[in-house]
């Protein structure tokens, strides 16, 4: 430790320590050949005894270099969700040999605004960011020196940047039309306020039972329960209505527990559906589908587009207009009669998500 109680020791301290010049020891340090391989023993020893360690940070900073970093900020770190997707981030990244600096704005824009900023300053080289809300002028590369920008799970908002977005529709729609072909009309729809992605789950849920020709009662569809107990409650609300449901959709996992839960609680019969394949979804012995997605595959999608943004801006090339890739999502029975597969292609096993300890929350 240096003589400064508390704070790092500096190079100053090291070249004392050492009794050479400050610029010996930074050629010492960076194996400069003017340096004789006794003097540089005898700084690394100072360095060892010290516990001195470079800043490369302020150095690339210093130097104008790239940092070799990547900012990566998300919603809710408490969600297996983003702890899937950093993880499918990391793995190009590591491959790259950059790091991700991971940051959480717990859907705050003004805390995303300020992070945003930070990372900035620290001259990441690129940002994957899961938007707080649709005012995103702060994430506009031009805002931010050029800095590539990739939204990952929602879509921009006035801004020309790339994007990696889930089916989010399609998944709610597929899903929908497979609890009609059961024989279910009387079908609630429960989810968190809304975000991008529960506004398209219910907007897939409304066209399949519009275009079933069913007078969709409104009572049925709320969109206001943020975690398991408030969807219990909603649930047992519904449930205890004349003409109640005879299954929900449910735009997240959270609400199905909690639908689960309430119907476990009656005699009734009640069939479920819901995005996100949740751990122990096949040990409810209920008629359950889940809307499943691979997370890491987000992850790994949002880095591949933010790479070739890096590269191509390093080639003076990147011309390219904003991409939106779509990725695809699968439609899961399980239940008393259903082995869990169903929706895989023919041959294929589970995919790696379904098969982890952890399963994905909805982003």
């Amino acid at each position: 430790m240096s003589a400064s109680e508390g704070s790092p020791p500096t190079m100053r301290e090291v070249a004392a320590h050492a009794g050479v010049s400050v610029m010996t020891v930074s050629r010492a340090l960076h194996d400069d050949p003017r340096v004789s391989p006794r003097t540089r023993a005898r700084v690394l020893a100072a360095a060892e005894e010290l516990s001195y360690r470079r800043n490369e940070l302020a150095r690339s900073l210093r130097l104008g270099r790239p940092s070799g970093m990547l900012g990566l900020v998300v919603t809710n770190l408490a969600n297996p969700f983003y702890s899937q997707l950093a993880l499918g981030v990391e793995t190009l990244a590591a491959a790259r040999g950059m790091k991700v600096v991971l940051s959480n704005t717990g859907d705050d824009v003004e805390r995303e605004r300020q992070i945003v900023s930070d990372l900035a300053a620290w001259r990441v080289e690129g940002m994957i960011v899961v938007p707080a809300g649709r005012d995103q002028s702060h994430l506009d590369s031009p805002q931010l020196n050029g800095i590539p920008v990739v939204l990952a799970a929602r879509p921009p908002a006035d801004i020309a940047v790339d994007c990696v977005l889930l089916d989010d529709y399609g998944g709610a729609k597929e899903a929908t039309a497979r609890l009609l072909a059961s024989g279910h009309q009387r079908i609630g729809f429960l989810s968190p306020p809304a975000v991008w992605n529960s506004a398209e789950r219910l907007r897939g849920f409304r066209s399949v039972m519009e275009a079933a020709g069913i007078d969709l009662d409104e009572r049925f569809v709320r969109c206001e329960q943020r975690d398991v107990t408030a969807a219990e409650r909603t649930a047992q609300e519904l449930l205890a209505l004349t003409n109640s449901p005879s299954a929900f959709f449910c735009a997240n996992s959270r609400n199905a527990i909690g639908a689960y839960r309430a119907a476990r609680g009656t005699n009734q019969d009640i069939a479920l559906s819901c995005f996100d394949d949740f751990e122990l979804a096949d040990m409810l012995g209920l008629s359950l589908s889940v809307v499943s997605y691979d997370p890491a595959a987000i992850g790994r999608e949002s880095a591949r587009l933010l790479l070739s943004r890096i590269d191509a801006a390093s080639n003076s090339k990147d011309g390219l207009p904003p991409r939106r890739i779509v990725l695809p999502t699968t439609v899961v029975d399980y239940g008393p009669e259903a082995d869990g597969r169903k929706g895989c292609p023919a041959g294929a096993s589970a995919p790696s998500w379904r098969r982890s300890a952890t399963r994905p929350g909805t982003p």
